[in-house]
């Protein structure tokens, strides 16, 4: 063909370089025609969505009665579930070329379910849709044409996943120092970290954090525009003047540690190397679980939670091994870059976050403290000269009485603190301590001035209602990651890579949302149902 044309060229006497163009050109207008008749990505609405579901469902279940009552609670949430955005936010995964794929948010929705349905096994959900009708329906797939373990699989590496690698790390790297189990039980390990608080902190708050370099930035965008966002809308976080409480958990992944040798030490009667070691899961190692008591293999989940709502926030994946003072940094500042227009009010946190540099730092960002002494940061033995203080940091006088509080001074930055033996019976003043410190009229005060110590110098101070009352609110984060775990089964996925359970992770966190959001009390969607077609 293209000889016969180069014969007619040389004939004519024609530019070749014009016949090129026109070539293209005729390439160009070929392409131009496909793309016409190529579908892209079917962005439906979630009016068509529900439109499915009720003509399918009044087909395959004419009688709602026959569903659960538990079941009917999942229809009406995902009936009433909009994910839409979600085909907006992940347009760009798909060529507009080639066979037209499923639908994003349909997928995505399907995922969802298979969670909410307690099924932990991608392949067993695929095999689910095929045989229950309902579980194809409410995913917004044909009962008859509903897509396999291969293309829920797909769709986690092209759309869910923004990274080759399946791991945040290598798969070989030194070996790691061994957590010790602690003397007491019910208490954490100590911290195997290499850097202090003192010096991870300022690290992490002058690194600059982007979401796109994440491999879960895809996953985060529609966690926050389709949960996170609509549960700031409803009022249930109040994202200017947020209380945030941060725990660790422990996440099991395996029940042991799968690595092994690349040197040949061993082979040259080496058997104690300190060479490094090929781990099938690079991002985990062993921590020890207080809770049960024993070591474990797998993850260390922080959450930080909206303490008013019970709400996750941000989620953030360590090794096993890191400690929850370090973890909670990571996380905090991740949060912080990926989530600029939260504004901070109270932290609340356990006594493994009692670290002085936390104290200073929430005094600079004007954000209320709310943590537990873990008795090993220690006290100053004598304040104001004569004056001691108590675990609470409030001061004792020289008689050893516990003084009373009396107001803050906060143009000074302090706290006042009276004598706990003065009287004021029959409107007349006086002092009732059998050895007074002081001859003034209303006995000695002492004023805590709280940048000398903000770690013990708080306000409110730890012995006062307003601080017990507000802390107790940090339970929030427990109750949360309790939720994660027995709720919606977080370690019962068995997944051998950061991706999958990163994903697992992100959708029980959406779910978490979904669930608290208010639903009408009546059920519209029955009332459809129970229509005539």
């Amino acid at each position: 063909m293209s000889k016969t044309l180069d014969n007619r060229i040389k004939k004519c006497g024609a530019s070749r370089l014009l016949i090129n163009k026109n070539r293209r050109l005729r390439r160009q207008s070929f392409f131009d025609m496909e793309a016409i008749f190529m579908l892209p990505v079917n962005c439906g609405s979630h009016t068509d969505y529900q439109n499915f579901v009720v003509t399918n469902l009044r087909k395959y279940y004419p009688n709602p009665d026959v569903l659960a009552r538990s079941t009917w609670d999942i229809i009406e949430r995902f009936w009433n579930l909009d994910l839409s955005e979600t085909d907006v936010i992940l347009a760009d995964k798909y060529s507009k070329f080639g066979p037209a794929p499923r639908t994003p948010s349909c997928m995505q929705r399907s995922y969802l379910l298979s969670i909410d349905f307690k099924v932990t096994s991608l392949t067993e959900w695929a095999a689910q849709l095929k045989i229950n009708p309902l579980y194809a329906i409410l995913s917004g797939f044909e009962v008859s044409n509903t897509p396999g373990v291969g293309t829920f699989y797909d769709f986690i590496n092209r759309c869910l996943w923004d990274s080759d690698d399946s791991h945040m790390s290598s798969h070989i790297h030194p070996l790691k120092t061994k957590v010790k189990k602690p003397k007491s039980k019910g208490t954490k390990a100590d911290s195997v970290e290499k850097v202090t608080v003192a010096e991870l902190l300022p690290e992490l708050e002058n690194t600059e954090f982007h979401l796109d370099d994440q491999p879960y930035a895809s996953l985060f965008k529609i966690y926050k525009k389709e949960f996170l966002d609509s549960s700031v809308d409803k009022g249930l976080i109040h994202k200017n003047a947020l209380a945030l409480a941060g725990d660790g958990t422990p996440v099991v992944t395996s029940h042991r540690e799968r690595k092994h040798r690349v040197c040949k030490c061993k082979e040259n009667g080496i058997t104690d190397c300190k060479c490094d070691r090929y781990f099938s899961q690079p991002d985990c190692d062993i921590g020890w679980d207080s809770s049960r008591d024993c070591f474990y293999h797998g993850y260390d989940l922080y959450m930080l939670v909206d303490a008013e709502s019970d709400l996750p926030v941000f989620p953030h994946y360590s090794c096993a091994s890191k400690h929850d003072s370090h973890g909670f940094l990571h996380a905090f500042f991740r949060m912080k870059s990926f989530l600029p227009d939260y504004k901070i009010s109270k932290v609340l946190l356990d006594s493994a976050h009692d670290a002085m540099p936390y104290y200073q730092y929430f005094q600079r960002e004007n954000i209320t403290p709310f943590i537990d002494l873990n008795g090993k940061g220690g006290r100053p033995p004598v304040y104001k000269n004569d004056f001691t203080i108590d675990k609470d940091g409030v001061p004792i006088c020289p008689c050893g009485y516990r003084m009373h509080r009396d107001g803050v001074e906060v143009a000074k930055g302090r706290m006042k603190f009276k004598c706990p033996k003065i009287s004021r019976k029959n409107g007349c003043i006086s002092c009732t301590c059998d050895n007074p410190c002081t001859d003034a009229k209303y006995g000695r005060t002492v004023h805590l001035v709280m940048n000398d110590n903000p770690r013990l110098f708080n306000n409110p101070p730890r012995s006062s209602k307003e601080w017990k009352l507000e802390y107790n609110a940090r339970t929030s984060a427990e109750r949360s990651n309790k939720r994660e775990k027995l709720d919606f089964k977080l370690e019962d996925g068995r997944h051998r890579s950061t991706k999958m359970w990163y994903c697992r992770l992100y959708h029980i966190v959406m779910l978490q949302h979904l669930d608290a959001w208010d639903l009408p009390y009546e059920s519209a969607l029955r009332k459809l149902i129970l229509q005539t077609a």
